[in-house]
């Protein structure tokens, strides 16, 4: 292993996934409390990152790959990013914050695939979780400094997540500039990267991506005020929701090391339905609205999913599209997950939230039924209709046992 390359990626995905961690899974309670949003505009304010998905990764990804380096683009869009999301930070109407955050979920939506294609360019032999392991160990330790600095000033008007989010950023562009050279190499990557929906399997995989992307904001947009409702304190609740990257790094960790043995025995397709119904075990517990205990262990069922389900899902793009275009494939898939997937799912939560709030308290069970219902058909149709290549360890890992993906009937006929 390149040791120097690991920690370079490694120190990259941290900032990448700490600049987002640091705002999304808290900036809700500051919208619902003291800024007295509806749960629409909560969702459009959240929508604002999933908007931007849907308009700049794919082009963005073709820029990377047939004009712009990589690492250069990554330099400007999240130097701009930090200052918008320093502009955020003062914002306290609806249209301010609006505005503001879809002008940066337009710069920070392409890094999501740039990084991850960056990552593919130059991991090597490298396990691609064993890098990704560290945007898990992000997302706790933004937490805990988060929970740390409220328990010192209090919680305050909850604007300090948009703070630490652009300072973060402004990091992460100061330190792109020492990211490896990865200048582009594709004549005509939209049109390689198009012709994977010549593949009905890959089309199911991408309508079910989207249709689970919709269910999480369910998770994202409810969980804080849930907890609240169950009596956590406003200032343990980051730290309470950094159980699931908690458990996203344990869950990574794990995979990276025995990514060939896992993958090479579940394979792609029963590794991502596991994802699919980690997230339906998890809404299940929260439906069931008691005991707290279990319902803020059951926060740990997010991490294992997102791993399964989004991780391995990259690692599946980059089985099927060749690494001169794997920019624009990866754009691609994060326009269905993190653009039109997140996007319509913060307007349908919205809509269900509000729907089911009585008298100013959410019906939780209500509410948490719904994303049951929708993530149960995605389980069965990956299990039932989704066929995958073999999957095919990195040179230098570990091969799978002969026949193990063919024993679990995973290979494309």
């Amino acid at each position: 292993m390149n040791w120097e390359m690991y920690v370079r990626l490694s120190a990259m995905t941290f900032l990448q996934f700490a600049i987002w961690g640091a705002w999304s899974p808290v900036l809700a309670a500051r919208l619902f409390g003291p800024l007295k949003m509806t749960g629409k505009q909560v969702g459009w304010v959240y929508g604002t990152m999933y908007l931007g998905c849907i308009v700049s990764p794919l082009a963005c990804g073709v820029l990377t790959d047939r004009w712009v380096a990589t690492q250069w683009f990554l330099v400007a869009a999240h130097a701009l990013g930090g200052l918008l999301l320093l502009i955020a930070a003062r914002r306290t109407t609806f249209c301010g914050l609006f505005v503001t955050m879809l002008l940066y979920a337009l710069t920070y939506g392409p890094t999501i695939t740039l990084t991850t294609a960056l990552t593919f360019r130059h991991k090597g032999d490298m396990p691609f979780f064993a890098i990704q392991v560290w945007g898990g160990v992000a997302w706790v330790l933004v937490g805990w400094l988060l929970t740390a600095w409220r328990r010192r000033r209090g919680t305050g008007e909850g604007n300090d997540c948009l703070v630490l989010a652009g300072l973060l950023a402004v990091a992460m562009a100061v330190y792109s500039v020492f990211l490896p050279d990865t200048p582009p190499k594709a004549q005509d990557p939209l049109t390689h990267a198009l012709s994977l929906l010549k593949d009905p399997n890959f089309v199911l995989f991408l309508a079910v991506s989207f249709v689970v992307a919709s269910q999480l904001q369910f998770y994202f947009l409810g969980t804080a005020s849930y907890l609240g409702d169950l009596g956590v304190e406003s200032k343990n609740v980051p730290a309470v929701m950094s159980i699931a990257q908690a458990a996203q790094f344990i869950t990574t960790l794990l995979v990276a090391i025995f990514e060939a043995a896992v993958l090479g025995a579940l394979g792609f397709k029963w590794a991502i339905a596991l994802g699919a119904a980690a997230w339906l075990a998890m809404y299940g517990v929260f439906a069931l609205t008691r005991p707290r205990w279990l319902i803020i262990c059951a926060q740990a069922l997010h991490g294992i999913a997102y791993q399964f389900f989004i991780g391995v899902a990259f690692i599946y793009i980059a089985h099927i599209a060749s690494k001169e275009v794997l920019g624009s494939a990866t754009g691609l898939y994060s326009m269905v997950l993190y653009g039109f997937g997140l996007f319509a799912g913060t307007q349908f939560t919205g809509v269900v939230m509000d729907r089911l709030k009585v008298e100013g308290k959410f019906r939780w069970r209500a509410v948490f039924l719904v994303p049951c219902a929708l993530l149960l058909a995605c389980a069965i149709a990956l299990g039932a209709f989704f066929r995958t290549p073999a999957y095919k360890p990195a040179s230098g890992q570990k091969q799978p046992p002969a026949g193990a993906e063919a024993s679990k009937g995973e290979e494309a006929k």
